[in-house]
């Protein structure tokens, strides 16, 4: 399997980004990471392992980006408001770096398949459902789609623009509506086990089908937990099973 490692200093987030990159053709897969993590997250936790066949037989080529979660919702020494700069700075960052750089390393037609786990989930889908014309779809695993799960009260219009249970019912945009009923490509999968939330995930798939919006939910069982052997076990069947 072909491995590489990228970098360059973002000047939209004045840091320097790593980007790892899997495989050599298929759509693209954007992993991006959980809570805190970091681009090698999903290597670390064997998930690159779990879906390597697919990988190898050139189905599908993955660019998992670093976080920057730590220097937004999840740093209790920051104040709200600069959270939410920091969080759109994170959108900019792959809207107009990321983004790019998959389409050197494929080509302007290939797409973009945005994905996580956890926090990740809930990015990986507000990534989709803000940008349509950029992403193709979505693999959203164990995710909360509300936002201010994670401001601990805070909510301005940054917050509203990327929490995708206040927007999207709010969204009326009809070239929008358009390429999301037509992505064929939005997974929401859960489990039922410890510290999953199906709840969270019925609630998105809800808010979708009011929408006209197509949403392939998935819930599985009680034995599935918010941990990386449910991921390992998702992300794989998704690709095989929807792609």
């Amino acid at each position: 399997m072909n491995r590489e490692i990228h970098q360059w200093h973002s000047p939209r987030l004045n840091k320097n980004m790593e980007i790892a990159v899997y495989g050599h053709f298929g759509f693209a897969l954007l992993l991006l990471p959980t809570a805190a993590a970091d681009y090698l997250e999903y290597e670390r936790f064997l998930l690159i392992d779990a879906i390597k066949p697919f990988i190898e037989a050139g189905k599908v080529k993955v660019f998992s980006i670093n976080s920057i979660n730590s220097e937004a919702w999840l740093n209790n020494r920051m104040h709200p408001r600069h959270k939410a700069i920091r969080h759109q700075q994170f959108n900019g960052y792959v809207e107009n770096e990321v983004v790019p750089f998959i389409k050197m390393h494929t080509s302007a037609e290939t797409p973009i398949i945005t994905s996580g786990a956890s926090l990740g989930a809930l990015h990986s889908a507000n990534m989709f459902f803000r940008r349509p014309d950029l992403f193709a779809g979505t693999i959203a695993m164990s995710g909360v789609y509300d936002l201010t799960s994670y401001t601990k009260g805070y909510y301005d219009e940054d917050v509203y623009f990327n929490s995708p249970c206040h927007y999207l019912p709010n969204l009326n945009d009809g070239h929008t509506l358009n390429m999301l009923r037509h992505s064929g490509h939005i997974h929401v999968l859960t489990g039922s086990g410890n510290y999953e939330d199906p709840d969270a995930s019925r609630r998105l798939a809800g808010i979708l089908a009011d929408k006209g919006i197509p949403c392939d939910l998935d819930i599985w069982g009680g034995d599935m937990t918010h941990d990386w052997p449910t991921w390992r076990a998702m992300l794989p069947y998704v690709i095989d099973q929807k792609f």
